[in-house]
């Protein structure tokens, strides 16, 4: 397959080359993959979580934040005053 990139994409591969990051254009484009599919993995794991709390919201299981946050507290302050 042959692809055309944009002058910009080819001086930036020039550079991370020049600089000595990568040894070859194939290195370059092969992390830039790597990271593309590194990210729509965790936009996949992400959007699952999100029709999962969706779902949990919609079946009504859910904890008032206010609720949440004074027992954290209320925890914090019976191990602070443990170790007095």
């Amino acid at each position: 397959m042959n692809i055309s990139l944009k002058p910009e994409y080819e001086q930036f591969i020039r550079s991370q080359i020049e600089a000595g990051y990568y040894a070859s254009a194939d290195k370059v484009i092969d992390e830039a993959f790597q990271l593309l599919l590194e990210r729509e993995r965790r936009l996949t794991e992400l959007r699952q979580k999100v029709a999962i709390a969706t779902e949990q919201i919609a079946n009504g299981q859910v904890t008032d934040g206010e609720v949440v946050f004074a027992k954290l507290q209320a925890k914090i302050n019976r191990i602070a005053d443990s170790e007095l």
